[in-house]
C-alpha cells in the first residue's frame, strides 16, 4: 500500500479464501480486521515483515539493501521489487550497457536481486524466475534488448551455482544462456 493509502500493483497475485470472521482493528480510523480461511501454504517468513515496511515508507535509495537476507528473503525482497515496480517508466533503450556487481550473487535469489538494482536501480525488480526474466527481456520492465550486461565479480556466482545448489536452480551457465538467447550481449569478469 503506498503512502498515500492506495493499493500497490502485485503482479499475478491474489487472495482467495472464504472470510471467516470480522473485527474492528486496534488500529482504529473504523478500520476492521478480516480473517481468511486461505490456501497460504503457512506464514510469511521470519523477517520478511521488516522487508515490506521498507517497502512500505518508499523504494530503497541504496543498493544493495538485500545482501545480508538469507534466500527466502532475498526471495520476499524480489516480491516487494516486483510489486513497487513503475510500470509507467519507459524503458532504457536498446544498446544500453547495465552493470552488475556480482559480489553477493551466491544464490540464484542474490542473482535476481542484482540483475534488479543493474537494471533498474536500487530496489528494482528485474526477474524472479526463469520465466519472469525472459518477459522482463522483451521489454517494459526497463530495458530494451539488445542490451549489454556486464557481470562484475561474476566468479563468485560461478562457484556458487555450479553445479546448482537446489532442486530445480538454473546453475552459472544456464543463467548465462538465458541471457543470450533472449539477445543480451553478456559481458562477465
Amino acid at each position: 500500500m503506498g503512502n498515500d493509502g492506495s493499493a500497490t500493483l502485485v503482479v499475478g497475485v491474489h487472495v482467495e479464501g472464504a472470510v471467516t470472521a470480522v473485527r474492528s482493528s486496534a488500529l482504529g480510523g473504523g478500520l476492521v480486521d478480516v480473517t481468511l480461511d486461505t490456501a497460504f501454504p503457512g506464514p510469511m517468513p521470519r523477517g520478511a515483515r521488516q522487508i515490506w515496511e521498507l517497502w512500505r515508507s518508499g523504494r530503497p535509495a541504496e543498493p544493495g539493501r538485500w545482501v545480508g537476507y538469507d534466500r527466502t528473503l532475498r526471495r520476499e525482497w524480489t516480491m516487494a521489487a516486483l510489486s513497487h515496480h513503475r510500470h509507467d517508466a519507459a524503458d532504457k533503450p536498446a544498446g544500453t550497457a547495465y552493470e552488475l556487481d556480482g559480489q553477493n550473487v551466491t544464490d540464484i535469489e542474490g542473482f535476481y536481486c542484482a540483475i534488479g538494482e543493474a537494471v533498474n536501480g536500487a530496489g528494482g525488480y528485474f526477474g524472479s524466475n526463469a520465466d519472469a526474466l525472459h518477459d522482463c527481456t522483451r521489454g517494459g520492465w526497463g530495458a530494451t534488448a539488445p542490451f549489454k550486461l556486464v557481470w562484475r565479480h561474476s566468479a563468485v556466482a560461478q562457484e556458487c551455482l555450479s553445479p546448482p545448489t537446489a532442486a530445480g536452480d538454473p546453475d552459472f551457465g544456464q543463467l548465462l544462456h538465458w541471457l543470450t538467447e533472449d539477445g543480451i550481449d553478456v559481458r562477465v569478469g
